[in-house]
């Protein structure tokens, strides 16, 4: 288990969490050796199945960094599963509520903090079990996503829950909750997400959302430090920059 993220966020510092939005252990290899500080496995909205992701987290730990598995929701079998195939951390969607939170936290967690259930898989390959539940404890990343209005209503019971790492507020489904679905860039969505942000930093916790490079600056002087960013928004600027300037050379 690669602690990169979680212990760049435990000690102040910014983690930058590259989504590929492909089933490829050697572009997660590929990404690794780019300097990111981990990668975001999606399980719930993209492809992978439970063969790929232990793949691409092997090849994560190979090029030394992070890799946060989202999981399909706050299911402590998902959760497990995700963590035994050896990822650094999971990112739970839809959490609405303190006890949701406090659920996700228990499900990561062995006792006495959680019900984690008992096997670890290569996550614990090397280590005897005590050591193993100690080290998970300690070092497995939760991070929890605020989706909806009803999150963010509830954001100041939730911040008070113990052994989050990250509150994740998400632009997709917060839009659609209030109404504006596809219009992540709404004043009024864009207004719901920086509030949120500012209060997760008011509490002295640590929060994360998706960036693209024309928001990142924006967000860093909210004190973000788990920025969220798809590899699609830094290659299209980029490619479409090398194809414009290939074929103005035809010219």
């Amino acid at each position: 288990m690669n602690t990169r993220v979680k212990d760049r966020l435990a000690a102040g510092q910014t983690a930058t969490v590259v989504a590929p939005f492909a089933s490829s252990a050697g572009l997660v290899e590929l990404l690794g050796h780019m300097q990111f500080d981990g990668v975001f496995l999606d399980c719930e909205h993209g492809p992978p199945d439970w063969e790929n992701v232990e793949h691409m987290v092997r090849a994560a730990e190979v090029a030394g960094y992070s890799s946060v598995v989202r999981v399909e929701h706050n299911d402590v079998a998902l959760i497990t599963r995700a963590l035994d195939r050896g990822a650094s951390g999971v990112q739970v969607p839809h959490t609405n509520t303190a006890d949701e939170v406090h659920a996700a936290v228990q499900h990561v967690k062995y006792a006495p903090l959680g019900h984690r259930g008992w096997s670890g898989w290569r996550a614990a390959f090397g280590l005897d079990s005590r050591t193993f539940a100690h080290y998970a404890n300690e070092h497995t990343l939760v991070a929890v996503m605020l989706e909806e209005t009803e999150a963010l209503d509830n954001l100041d019971d939730i911040l008070l829950v113990d052994h989050v790492d990250v509150f994740f507020v998400a632009p997709g489904d917060l839009a659609q909750s209030m109404g504006l679905p596809g219009q992540v860039d709404h004043a009024q969505v864009r207004s719901a997400i920086d509030d949120a942000l500012k209060r997760v930093r008011a509490a002295g916790r640590t929060s994360g959302t998706l960036v693209t490079p024309a928001t990142l600056d924006h967000y860093l002087t909210l004190g973000v430090q788990f920025l969220y960013v798809g590899l699609a928004s830094i290659l299209a600027p980029a490619a479409t920059d090398f194809v414009k300037r290939a074929h103005n050379s035809e010219t």
